[in-house]
């Protein structure tokens, strides 16, 4: 099962990225596919969540929206950074503001300056230098290596209902979303096998978990 979740991660950002490195270089969109699948350990929530993230030079502009979440929405962050590609859990590396809470839907936009070190939880900050250009570097450095995820924290699913790993992609043509919508169709029935399987026990942290 975790090789099958494996794979079905891959797929979907895959599916939104099929010239990942030159869209980094020439555009500077990173895309975040989020679903409860794609948490550890995995649920079986509705939610979802593409989520893009614009670099123009040091300001990071984040979009993201969100949709049929299972309780009301607690915080958000980008996490940073997991031992392993597309697995694992990592502390908070740069927390939303304003993030809006007691929702299950809605979108969520902010520029980030990355020269600010405001703008990283300070632990991270710390973690990685003590120094904004640092942290930045670190950030970029685990986007290309698939070990930053987005992760929406809810009342129901404390250590996150759903979250989605940053992977470079250019903005996606219509075939591209039904690419999209077949891998997230896939994660659909492996949570409804799971649902069929029998109850899960849920793991719950706080802000600092995955």
């Amino acid at each position: 099962m975790k090789h099958s979740l494996s794979i079905l991660a891959l797929a979907a950002s895959l599916a939104l990225a099929p010239a990942a490195a030159q869209a980094q270089a020439d555009e500077g969109f990173i895309r975040a596919v989020a679903s409860g699948q794609l948490e550890a350990p995995p649920n079986a929530s509705p939610g979802s969540s593409v989520a893009t993230f614009e670099f123009d030079g040091n300001i990071m502009r984040a979009e993201v929206p969100f949709r049929d979440l299972q309780s009301g929405t607690t915080m958000a962050h980008i996490h940073c950074c997991t031992t392993a590609e597309f697995t694992g859990t990592a502390p908070i590396a740069i927390p939303f503001p304003d993030f809006p809470t007691g929702v299950r839907g809605g979108i969520y936009s902010r520029a980030f300056d990355l020269t600010d070190p405001a703008t990283y939880d300070p632990r991270f900050l710390a973690a990685f230098g003590g120094t904004a250009a640092s942290a930045s570097a670190a950030l970029i450095d685990a986007i290309d290596d698939h070990t930053a995820y987005l992760n929406i924290h809810t009342t129901l699913y404390p250590a996150g209902e759903i979250r989605g790993w940053l992977v470079a992609a250019p903005i996606p043509e219509p075939a591209t979303w039904g690419m999209l919508g077949v891998g997230l169709a896939g994660l659909g029935m492996v949570a409804r096998r799971r649902a069929k399987a029998g109850p899960q026990r849920f793991a719950t942290c706080g802000a600092v978990g995955a």
